[in-house]
């Protein structure tokens, strides 16, 4: 079995979650510049086994695609093009990034942690990888 991985895709910043081998806990990887990444997940693909890519979609609260969207689907037909035969999903990301600040105050991370950006994006990625790890089990 192979990991689950999460994309939370923005045009400076793309973070980056995984589950454990066994797809039982989601975890934080990383944050890589939106120029790298494509590299970035080639590497880590020839080291370890990804069944499955999720990347959030970016949405207004009357549910119509948001700005983002556009660079967002760009992006997901760039990932099909490189990588056709892995499987690729969308989930909803509404309210990831304010979730994870949510998340950064909740574990007691000084102001100055929480303006670090990257970490948002990274927990923002988890987060997606959480809500679809729950949607396959039902929760």
């Amino acid at each position: 079995m192979g990991r689950i991985m999460a994309i939370d895709y923005g045009t400076k910043r793309v973070g980056i979650a995984v589950t454990d081998p066994l797809q039982i806990i989601a975890s934080g990887l990383c944050t890589v510049h939106s120029s790298e990444v494509i590299q970035f997940l080639k590497d880590y693909f020839n080291r370890e086994k990804v069944d499955c890519l999720v990347l959030g979609e970016p949405k207004r609260m009357d549910n119509t695609p948001s700005q983002v969207s556009v660079h967002v689907e760009a992006f997901l037909r760039l990932l099909r093009k490189t990588f056709p035969e892995l499987k690729l999903e969308r989930i909803d990301e509404r309210f990831t990034s304010k979730l994870a600040f949510q998340t950064m105050i909740d574990s007691g991370l000084k102001k100055k942690a929480r303006q670090n950006k990257e970490l948002v994006d990274e927990i923002s990625a988890t987060i997606i990888l959480q809500s679809y790890m729950e949607k396959l089990n039902g929760l």
